[in-house]
């Protein structure tokens, strides 16, 4: 298996300094190319990234070509629950860009589960390639929901989350409610066919992770690993995520 050496690995002070960097990057994209299709994601770490691209809107920048398309969706919660992807989105970036709703994908997880994960992967392949995917890594190295032991092949599904992952998340819903054990996720299939990929790691928690992504072996036990197969790939990192990486020797 031949490890890419177009990964580029930007080593920032601190969170904040990373996350105004991505934003600059999807804006630099999308002033550049108007009907970009951007790959979205969730999360805690993403919030100051779409802050930013919010601020950049009001400063002039259009979205009103840009199409998007979200990475996952808890099964289970309609798109109006407080936690569900869809309230996420609008809450942090769509309700405040000018996006139409119409050009905003998002799966639904208030459906059948294996037809909500076929018409997403249907409408990802109408759409085509996307042309950058926005990325996080989580604690036991999934990007999207695609757990470990994935295969880089997986195609868009219904996965069930692991009890590390659902852990994490537990901070977002409120005392007494239950995390989803389920999610429909887009495949690392899907994931790796983007023209490039944008990841943010950050926070000394990410740090194990993140190690394992470029210094351990290219594996299923760390899909977050299979970036480093990518022939375009940005990860951006701060000094708590990315104090005891060795890979900057390597690219």
């Amino acid at each position: 298996m031949t490890v890419s050496r177009s990964l580029t690995l930007k080593l920032m002070p601190d969170a904040e300094t990373a996350a105004a960097a991505v934003a600059r990057q999807i804006a630099e994209l999308v002033a550049t190319r108007p009907d970009a299709v951007l790959g979205l994601a969730t999360g805690g770490t993403m919030e100051p990234v779409y802050a930013h691209l919010v601020r950049a809107h009001r400063e002039g920048l259009s979205f009103a070509r840009v199409r998007t398309v979200n990475l996952d969706e808890y099964m289970g919660l309609p798109p109006d629950h407080p936690n569900s992807y869809h309230s996420y989105m609008a809450r942090h970036f769509l309700d405040h860009v000018d996006i139409p709703h119409e050009q905003s994908f998002i799966p639904r997880g208030d459906q059948n589960a294996e037809a909500s994960a076929r018409d997403y992967a249907a409408l990802l392949d109408r759409i085509g390639p996307v042309d950058l995917q926005l990325l996080g890594v989580g604690h036991n190295g999934h990007i999207a929901f695609n757990e470990p032991g994935t295969s880089i092949d997986a195609p868009t599904r219904v996965v069930r989350l692991s009890d590390e992952t659902r852990r994490a998340n537990r901070r977002f819903f409120a005392e007494g409610e239950s995390v989803p054990s389920e999610a429909v996720t887009m495949g690392t299939a899907q994931i790796l066919s983007a023209r490039s990929l944008l990841t943010l790691a950050v926070g000394e928690a990410k740090a194990a992770a993140l190690s394992a992504a470029l210094d351990g072996p290219v594996s299923p036990d760390c899909p977050a690993s299979y970036l480093r197969l990518h022939h375009s790939c940005t990860i951006f990192t701060d000094e708590a995520a990315g104090f005891n990486l060795r890979c900057n020797l390597l690219f």
